[in-house]
């Protein structure tokens, strides 16, 4: 899961002495929770979670396995036996499995990469090697290449630049990259355009293996057999079935022919463990790479290219495969036409105990939880919704073909979706809509950490106050809400939010645990159990935690929306996307500057010298009064909701059909910020606020027509991008001064 990134905001304690009664909402994260919320918080067991766990990745399960199925079947018979009303949804998705794998240096010498990682005596819970997936990269094409390596780091576009400046071409050449600051598919996509014809990915010991600590079986880093499976396919352009994009890939679905799926790579692609890597990287000559660039092997780290020679050639099985959502329900006694929906993913590269299992098992134990409490006589007034993804490893295949599948459905009734992935032990990670950032504070503040025995809120105040930025500490010592991450992609929120405006929050604790078996035969139960959540104590705190906020939010009188904390990140974001613009004008003068004198030292290699920086166009002058302008309505929009809400909040038990209204206004509040057309180049993504970076996969890009048409240079672009985020703007802020104007009504009675 990604690290969260945060921000200084003006908080509501700062609040509370402009806007009367803003006070007493900062408070009410404080405040005894209610007789039902005590009560579903006592009943999740941690023994129970580790049984799930034990059971769910008993054996390999990937994405058109019978262990997949049956776990899928497995966890509907839970719901069912919870009193949940539970069923299997299948989909039928492109998904293909490796037939031929090959990658040997031909020259100066031979070597041939082994491409396999063993079982371990040690641990017998890595699940039968017939039944796992071998080591490959989902959605390579098939290829049979062979060229020169050139090593390119991260193979990052900044990384490209640097190549350029040492005056080495990677055009016919196979590229080796390490995993790492950046998604995995992004590796493949920018060698593309630069002219290789293969990509290899391996797992260098600097960034998850002995160079941070001890390795499997002795502690949790990655051995020098270790190998990151995971898929390559371009989901920064859409993710889901790469055949039906747009729409869900049920039986009569229309297909496109594999040959235009634009998702799938343009080069063959393999990931390879850095025992394997090794002899490539030692074969190498041409010029020192930069200093940043050398990772933990015992070699130097040579650019390239040549003398080593390296032949790749990649087969893959493509076919259709059902994939199984299991969606249970309990109907809402006051609300039913409102859902409130929470998922996780339940398939798995190998037998998967951390990445997914440790998050759906928690899950389940929330549902069993809420199945208790329905015994004792508790209805929740909004519908609620679980969801168990299948195909979350490939391309989050699952989740988006379901909510392609049911959008009209979701777009009327979703209140919001919550997701989590995997689980483990440390601090609590929470990202998401900034409507919902008051919302989440509160709910860290509800529940006890099981090591420090504090909130999980007083723990991220008490890091940020002692190692946070200077911003984070700031906020962290003002005691109102700390600031939650805005969601790029990399899970099962991205076709809720980014697609259909559901205001998502991702939420999971973790950050003491840091290991090295990510998308291994090694994530398995015994590895779980000896070096992550070991006594799953955190698999409780996570399902109380997910538990509180799905039954806070099922259970709201009036929808516990905020939008202060929203106009706050706006009006950062604008500052951002204007010191970007002076970035990159700065950016041009100095390379005017190193043009004009010559100035071209090497960082690394005196004997190497580097070569010019490329001509680019300098950044001009451009308007951002658009966004500014809507940036100030809506902070001002924000402080009328907040103080409307105050004053009708002791009368809302009076005047339900006033807070009908206001809640289908708030319900619809994500939603404004959609753009039917889509972002430039991209037009499944529509959110004009949050879109995974084109070139970091993962990765948060905010106000990302604009922020990506500024990085990308494309100049011209840019004040249409500001028009229409601003208008995105626009339209919240007459939904937030609508859904005042109602409140308003009650605070005048």
């Amino acid at each position: 899961m990604p690290k969260l990134s945060r921000r200084f905001l003006v908080t509501l304690a700062a609040l509370a002495a402009l806007v009367p009664g803003a006070r007493m909402l900062a408070q009410s994260a404080s405040q005894p929770p209610d007789a039902w919320e005590q009560a579903f918080r006592a009943l999740p067991a941690a023994a129970n979670i580790r049984g799930y766990d034990e059971h769910l990745s008993a054996r390999p399960h990937a994405v058109g396995s019978a262990y997949d199925k049956e776990n899928a079947e497995w966890i509907a018979a839970r719901f069912k036996e919870w009193g949940w009303d539970a069923r299997i949804e299948r989909f039928d998705v492109l998904f293909p499995t490796p037939k031929v794998r090959v990658l040997e240096m031909t020259a100066p010498t031979r070597v041939v990469a082994r491409l396999e990682e063993p079982n371990l005596a040690v641990d017998p819970t890595s699940g039968p090697k017939a039944e796992q997936l071998p080591t490959y990269n989902a959605y390579s094409i098939d290829g049979d290449v062979t060229g020169p390596l050139v090593y390119v780091n991260y193979g990052r576009p900044s990384d490209y630049d640097e190549l350029a400046r040492y005056g080495v071409s990677v055009k016919g050449a196979i590229v080796i990259a390490r995993y790492g600051a950046s998604w995995r598919g992004i590796k493949p996509k920018v060698a593309a355009e630069h002219g290789a014809i293969g990509c290899v990915i391996y797992s260098d010991p600097a960034d998850d293996g002995y160079v941070l600590g001890d390795v499997f079986p002795q502690g949790p880093m990655r051995g020098p057999d270790g190998v990151q499976r995971g898929s390559v396919m371009d989901m920064p352009l859409y993710p889901g079935d790469p055949l039906t994009p747009g729409v869900g890939a049920t039986p009569d679905a229309r297909r496109l022919p594999i040959k235009d799926a634009a998702t799938l790579t343009k080069i063959p692609v393999l990931p390879i463990s850095y025992g394997d890597a090794q002899p490539l990287l030692a074969a190498l000559k041409g010029p020192m790479a930069p200093a940043a660039w050398r990772g933990g092997l015992p070699i130097p780290y040579h650019i390239g290219s040549g003398p080593a020679v390296v032949h790749l050639k990649l087969a893959f099985d493509w076919q259709i495969r059902p994939i199984y959502d299991v969606i249970a329900r309990i109907p809402g006694a006051v609300y039913p036409d409102e859902w409130v929906v929470r998922g996780n993913h339940h398939d798995a590269w190998v037998t998967g105990a951390g990445d997914p299992v440790s998050g759906i098992s928690a899950e389940l134990e929330e549902a069993r939880a809420f199945g208790e409490l329905l015994k004792k006589g508790w209805r929740p007034k909004r519908t609620i919704v679980y969801g168990a993804w299948d195909g979350e490893e490939p391309g989050l295949l699952g989740s988006t073909e379901w909510v392609e599948a049911h959008g009209p459905e979701l777009r009327q009734h979703a209140v919001i979706y919550i997701n989590t992935d995997s689980n483990g032990r440390g601090y609590f990670d929470m990202s998401g809509s900034h409507t919902l950032e008051h919302f989440i504070n509160g709910v860290a503040r509800s529940v006890e950490d099981p090591e420090s025995h504090v909130s999980p809120w007083q723990r991220l105040q008490d890091r940020d106050v002692e190692r946070g930025t200077p911003a984070e500490r700031r906020q962290a010592r003002a005691g109102g809400d700390l600031s939650i991450g805005a969601l790029g992609s990399g899970s099962d929120y991205t076709s809720f939010l980014q697609h259909n405006g559901v205001p998502s929050l991702n939420l999971g604790y973790g950050g003491e645990d840091e290991t090295g078996n990510y998308h291994s035969i090694y994530d398995d139960f015994y590895f779980y159990t000896h070096f992550e959540d070991t006594d799953f104590a955190y698999g409780r705190l996570a399902a109380q935690t997910v538990g509180t906020a799905v039954l806070r939010m099922a259970d709201a009188r009036l929808l516990p929306f905020e939008f202060t904390d929203l106009a706050g990140t706006v009006s950062g974001y604008v500052s951002e996307l204007q010191a970007l613009v002076k970035q990159r004008q700065a950016e041009a003068r100095e390379r005017d500057r190193e043009l004009a004198d010559g100035v071209f030292a090497a960082v690394n290699d005196p004997r190497a010298p580097l070569l010019p920086p490329p001509a680019e166009q300098v950044a001009p002058a451009m308007n951002f009064a658009p966004l500014e302008n809507a940036a100030a309505a809506l902070t001002a929009a924000a402080g009328r909701y907040t103080k409307a809400r105050a004053a009708a909040a002791p009368h809302l038990d009076d005047h339900g059909d006033v807070v009908a209204a206001v809640n289908a206004k708030l319900m619809q509040s994500e939603r404004q910020m959609l753009d039917p057309a889509g972002l430039p180049g991209r037009p499944w993504y529509r959110h004009m606020l949050y879109a995974p970076g084109f070139y970091t996969g993962y990765g948060v890009k905010t106000m990302p027509g604009v922020r990506e048409a500024i990085e990308q240079g494309k100049y011209g672009d840019v004040e249409r991008e500001v028009a229409r985020t601003a208008a995105a703007l626009d339209r919240e802020t007459a939904l937030v001064n609508a859904a005042a104007a109602e409140l308003e009504r009650i605070g005048e009675k």
